[in-house]
């Protein structure tokens, strides 16, 4: 555990990248298999759940250092960070420990995940009399799920490549399904990780783990000069982006399993999909979108949303939500990894087994065609109306890659604006990290009616945190300081000075927000220093956005 405290403090402190990495080299070289395994679990993206309630953690810290709740919440909005509030605050310990990462994991904090309220109270004290001040950070991050620390999952991948000598290609494969939420990784896990390649590797029929998602680039070109970079757009497919959850449908030696892009195994939040799975042949990978279907149409995300958040499926809800996927990449077939095949020849198969399958639930992605790119520009006009994000160009000869890389070929994403309003910061909170002794989180408000209504009010509806530089949250950091009206625990209510330009992908009616609306990916595309916050968008503005 202190080699990881200590790994976790050299990572936080740099910003370089050879610095990171050569920091997780040495710490994977020098440590126990067994505490490699999760080090790599952790630092690739591994999120286990909250195994302690935070009410509970801040009551039992609070005793512990003597302090009232009045000067703990103090210290708390001081520090803007709960992890960190609470090893700063807990009294120096009177015990020692010699003991691995995995053991504190396996054997001291998974087992506090349900546990009952006395107990855990007694074993949380009995952990933190032994626990040294620079391992508390680390402790109280995985305890309450809320472990981050500036290591990409590629750069991950990249360390353990130069360890083992390994593509890093093949590393990202084996990586694939290591991070899901269930997952206990051991030292055999780990050894898998580096193990030199064996000759019948690709021989992927046994398991449903799948491949590495092929990621896209963003794309914002002038369409002026689409045709000198470009080409024409019969060098193209060109499909819809659809607003879903991306996923890989893995039929497997007589089993399903479907994969999101974040590596969550979801096969069970989805019967239809599955069982559309089961009418495929063995040994077929596809990818896709998952998407709610009505009316032969994709509906909006919003609708997905409800599918997601319900633990219980039942009959009502799966004919009023009937989700499909579109799918728009056949990578296994037949056992056979086809991901070296241009784009085109992989579409080519896909329609083919689509039109075999003939499934309600497995709609191929409808390719779509232009004379020039004007043309397409024209097109890509009606993706609001249609729910869609823009179009994905992809280049007929291209592979399927490993992540987002240009060595294969291309995926651009050539998306629309953003949707967009004026909004009024109102409460503010501290960030993390870095960021950690700064305001940089906000919430943003727009008015309940026009300028001509007397009485009318600042209603919150989005909250955001990117798309300012440095020097601008310094600067917006000085004000919430300065203009600041209440404190609530970390944050803040300020006096309303200041308008931002948001954007937006989606907006939809929502029942569990107060002004009625929820937007999806809110970020700051400008500070509007020059609008004063009477003429900040309204309720109004918002409900004419929404999708018809």
């Amino acid at each position: 555990m202190k080699q990881f405290a200590a790994l976790y403090r050299e990572l936080d402190a740099s910003t370089s990248n050879l610095v990171k990495q050569a920091a997780l080299q040495r710490y994977l070289q020098a440590a126990d298999p067994e505490d490699a395994a999760w080090a790599v679990y952790f630092l690739a993206g591994g999120r286990p759940r909250q195994l302690v309630p935070t009410k509970l953690l801040r009551l039992l810290a609070q005793q512990a250092a003597g302090l009232p709740e009045w000067l703990f919440d103090e210290s708390y909005e001081a520090v803007g960070d709960l992890a960190e509030t609470l090893s700063l605050l807990l009294p120096p310990p009177t015990e020692a420990h010699d003991l691995g990462l995995a053991t504190w994991i396996e054997q001291h904090l998974l087992p506090l995940r349900g546990m009952p309220p006395e107990p855990l109270a007694g074993a949380l004290r009995a952990q933190w009399r032994q626990l040294a001040p620079e391992e508390r950070l680390v402790y109280f991050k995985l305890i309450t799920g809320a472990f981050r620390v500036g290591v990409s999952r590629l750069q991950v991948t990249q360390v353990l490549a130069a360890m083992s000598g390994l593509d890093p290609k093949r590393v990202a494969q084996r990586l694939m399904g290591y991070t899901h939420i269930t997952g206990r990784p051991g030292a055999a896990d780990f050894a898998a990780l580096i193990a030199p390649e064996s000759g019948n590797e690709q021989d992927r029929r046994a398991g449903g783990q799948p491949y590495p998602f092929f990621l896209a680039h963003p794309f914002a070109l002038p369409l002026e000069q689409f045709d000198a970079v470009m080409g024409p757009p019969s060098q193209w497919l060109i499909e819809w982006k659809w607003d879903g959850i991306r996923a890989q449908l893995v039929r497997r030696a007589g089993q399903v399993c479907l994969w999101s892009r974040g590596e969550e195994l979801v096969t069970d939040r989805f019967p239809e999909l599955a069982e559309m799975g089961r009418a495929l042949p063995d040994g077929t990978v596809l990818d896709g979108e998952i998407v709610v279907w009505r009316d032969d149409r994709a509906q909006p995300f919003a609708d997905l949303q409800k599918r997601i958040g319900r633990k219980t499926l039942g009959p009502k809800l799966l004919r009023e939500i009937p989700v499909v996927v579109l799918a728009y990449d056949l990578l296994e077939w037949e056992g056979r990894d086809l991901r070296a095949l241009p784009q085109h020849e992989r579409r080519v198969l896909l329609d083919d087994l689509i039109a075999t399958a003939q499934h309600p639930a497995l709609i191929a992605s409808p390719m779509l065609h232009g004379e020039s790119w004007q043309d397409l520009a024209r097109q890509r006009e009606s993706s609001r109306a249609m729910g869609v994000e823009g179009m994905m160009l992809k280049q007929r000869h291209a592979a399927y890659g490993v992540g987002r890389t240009k060595d294969v070929g291309l995926w651009w994403k050539w998306k629309i604006d953003p949707l967009s309003v004026d909004a009024v910061l109102v409460y503010a909170q501290r960030g993390h990290g870095r960021r950690a002794s700064l305001y940089s989180d906000y919430t943003f408000a727009v008015w309940d009616a026009p300028p001509e209504v007397e009485g009318r009010m600042l209603v919150p509806f989005a909250k955001a945190y990117s798309g300012l530089s440095d020097a601008e949250m310094a600067r917006v950091d000085a004000i919430i300081r300065r203009t600041t009206i209440e404190s609530f625990g970390p944050v803040r209510s300020v006096t309303p000075t200041l308008v931002f330009e948001l954007g937006f992908e989606g907006i939809a009616r929502s029942a569990r927000h107060k002004s009625g609306i929820a937007v999806r990916f809110p970020r700051m595309l400008r500070w509007r220093e020059d609008k004063p916050v009477e003429e900040a968008d309204t309720l109004q503005t918002l409900a004419a956005l929404l999708p018809a």
